[in-house]
């Protein structure tokens, strides 16, 4: 994917590649198109790019980087013809991904109007951008620059502004990669106001912390940066782990977007300049057993429902992917709950020199996975084909979501009062007076 100046060094063989050898099926990847640019050509650009080479089956997400006439309709286009049910909206990245408040709003009226998730990156990103310059003039140019400019407040701000949007358009809400406790908070007690709000951390925010970005080594802290950062305090992992496995958080992904050291060495002067982005695609399922179900914190059937049956639901494609039944595809994952291996950039199948789960010991591991009824890992290794993968719409109004929205349409509608219409007097305003006024 290009981002950043550069282009992420996995591709979608690489990338499926190492999801199967983790134990992930199917992938649901980015489409992200330049301010200005065409949704429709992106989504084309993207399939061009992903048919040939996929070892699975996978959709796509489109992103929503400006707003009009055109996005919205093409917007229809997608959810109708295209096979797209989700839309990310980006509130970081001021000046070329970042959407202002009313363009979200605007976009999720139009997602909900063709039966659409609403998925928001959830940071506030003007504050960022004066956050950086402030750290960048006091002289903090290292990656350390990168959590200090993203203060967990920021990135809470933003879902609560994102989770007031989604309540006043009642529109399905889908927050990604949630990385601190007090976004997560936030997203539970927008459940318990009975709003259709999506939690989703991933295996970076589950597995590790932000304490690297302090690290001497210049490669280490940078080879953590992503966006929202992770945080670098200590009890954040296990708070998050706790939250999916009640319930208040809903399903897990990676945003998995790899680079390699002379990559991120982009911003070795700057730290805003280091693309964002780390890896998690491959290690996401022993990650999340070993830190949720070796812990005693989720069961086994409660493992199946983060990793793979919610996903399949919130997306509109179960039971045909999430579950394992006559007629559902024939992706199944044979897990060795007892087996261990320890987690290494030197021993993984993705493309990246760098592995932020580096040394992690995980008990518990895929021992056979089948992918489209094919054996795709055994004991032996990997072995997989270049566009065997297909591409799997993603059909609108998930029942998941839509069940409660239309419900919310019906109780939530407009009030009018009938009354006598005032017949008493009124005051005028000469314009031009007030406008005087006005530059007194």
């Amino acid at each position: 994917m290009p981002f950043m100046g550069t282009v992420s060094v996995d591709d979608f063989y690489t990338g499926t590649r190492a999801a199967l050898a983790g134990g992930t099926t199917m992938i649901i990847d980015f489409v992200v198109p330049s301010k200005g640019e065409s949704l429709l050509v992106a989504y084309d650009r993207w399939r061009q790019w992903a048919d040939p080479k996929v070892c699975c089956d996978y959709s796509l997400h489109v992103c929503v980087t400006w707003w009009s006439e055109q996005v919205k309709s093409e917007m229809e286009i997608l959810a109708k013809d295209k096979g797209v049910n989700s839309f990310k909206m980006f509130m970081a990245y001021k000046d070329t991904l970042m959407l202002e408040d009313s363009a979200l709003y605007f976009a999720f009226e139009q997602s909900k109007r063709v039966g659409a998730i609403a998925q928001v990156h959830a940071e506030n990103g003007s504050i960022i951008a004066e956050k950086v310059k402030e750290l960048i003039d006091a002289g903090v140019t290292g990656p350390e620059g990168h959590l200090q400019s993203r203060p967990e407040s920021v990135e809470a701000e933003a879902t609560h502004r994102a989770i007031t949007i989604a309540e006043q358009t009642n529109c399905p809400l889908y927050v990604v990669h949630v990385m601190s406790k007090s976004a997560a908070d936030l997203v539970s007690q927008a459940q318990r106001k009975g709003l259709v709000v999506f939690g989703e951390p991933i295996a970076a925010s589950l597995g590790t912390t932000g304490a690297h970005y302090f690290d001497k080594c210049w490669r280490h802290a940078a080879g953590h940066v992503m966006s929202p950062p992770l945080r670098d305090d200590h009890t954040t992992p296990g708070y998050l782990m706790d939250l999916l496995a009640s319930g208040d958080l809903h399903l897990t992904g990676t945003d998995n977007c790899t680079f390699n050291a002379n990559q991120k060495a982009l911003g070795k002067n700057d730290f805003s300049k280091i693309p964002n982005g780390v890896n998690g695609v491959e290690d996401r399922m022993s990650v999340i057993w070993e830190k949720g179900v070796v812990t005693g914190k989720m069961d086994a059937c409660r493992f199946v429902a983060v990793t793979s049956s919610t996903a399949a639901k919130v997306f509109n494609i179960y039971p045909q992917k999430g579950r394992v039944a006559v007629g559902s595809d024939a992706d199944v994952v044979i897990w060795n709950p007892d087996r261990k291996r320890v987690i290494s950039a030197k021993t993984h199948h993705q493309a990246c020199d760098f592995n932020i789960f580096e040394g992690m010991e995980c008990h518990g591991v895929p021992f056979y996975v089948i992918a489209r009824g094919q054996i795709v890992r055994d004991p032996h290794g990997v072995r997989v084909v270049a566009g065997s993968g297909r591409f799997v719409p993603n059909p609108p109004y998930a029942e998941i979501a839509y069940s409660r929205i239309r419900r919310r349409d019906q109780i939530n509608k407009p009030r009018k009062v009938e009354r006598e219409p005032y017949k008493g007097e009124a005051i005028t305003i000469n314009n031009n007076d007030n406008a005087s006024n006005n530059n007194v």
